[in-house]
């Protein structure tokens, strides 16, 4: 008995230090359908501006991610007559720390590899897309999807191991749906509640990955240029351990990577 009582005090520590600083609102179903719509619109917006535009495989992909989330809406938005949709928000250390994390060391190997700034305008494609479709998955199982920043932290975890080239761009658009529908449908009970049992950015990482190794088309995307530029910031190794930190120490974790990061 003393030992599961401690196992319950360090959940509820642990759930403490992943809901601090959150709040929660709850806009009107019109207002919440706003959200996947918005991202929408500007991930196709995104099809002119350059130099997307200038690539017919980018304006292409573009255009069909946009389109196939706009069809999404319509049947969600007729379904919806006869269904009351709730939007919460929640703003959640655990997302945030992360995305500045990476954040930090996106800019840090781009300042030594300029093709990483280049890629900037892809990654927040990527955002828009993740955004409209984490809303439309929630929507179409439940009446309720909880926004945040949990979409960033998983799009930048993948495109730090992972870009198509642009002739094949939209299989990045599929590979965040992949770590999403993961995320979305393969759950199991842990702790009394539902909750997904992959990572949503290293599941579809791994999956495409062992795909692309088994068919021999590796070439398709830029996985070796960033694998090697990765080494090319100087302190490379140190910078990743002190920009993660943050998140080290919120969940506990900081004395064993630094054991690692000192060996």
């Amino acid at each position: 008995m003393p030992r599961q009582r401690r196992r319950g005090a360090r959940r509820q520590s642990a759930d403490r230090r992943g809901t601090s600083g959150s709040r929660t609102a709850n806009p009107s179903s019109t207002g919440a359908l706003l959200l996947p719509l918005a991202a929408t619109l500007l991930l196709i917006a995104g099809a002119w501006a350059s130099p997307a535009r200038t690539h017919p495989v980018l304006f292409r992909s573009f255009l069909a991610a946009g389109g196939a989330l706009l069809l999404w809406q319509l049947l969600l938005f007729a379904a919806a007559r006869r269904r009351t949709l709730a939007l919460d928000v929640s703003f959640r250390p655990q997302h945030y720390l992360q995305a500045l994390s990476q954040l930090v060391i996106l800019i840090y190997w781009g300042w030594y590899w300029r093709e990483v700034y280049d890629f900037a305008y892809l990654i927040g494609a990527q955002l828009l897309f993740a955004y409209a479709l984490e809303a439309l998955l929630a929507w179409s199982r439940r009446d309720r999807h909880t926004l945040g920043f949990g979409p960033v932290p998983i799009v930048f975890s993948i495109n730090l191991f992972l870009w198509f080239r642009p002739e094949w761009f939209y299989l990045q658009f599929v590979l965040v749906a992949l770590g999403y529908c993961a995320k979305e449908l393969i759950r199991w009970n842990k702790d009394g509640r539902r909750t997904h049992i992959f990572n949503p950015s290293s599941f579809p990482l791994s999956v495409v990955s062992l795909v692309l190794l088994a068919t021999g088309a590796t070439d398709i995307t830029y996985g070796v240029e960033i694998a090697t530029t990765q080494l090319f910031p100087p302190h490379i190794y140190l910078v990743v351990f002190l920009a993660a930190l943050p998140v080290q120490l919120l969940f506990g974790v900081a004395t064993m990577t630094l054991a690692a990061v000192t060996t």
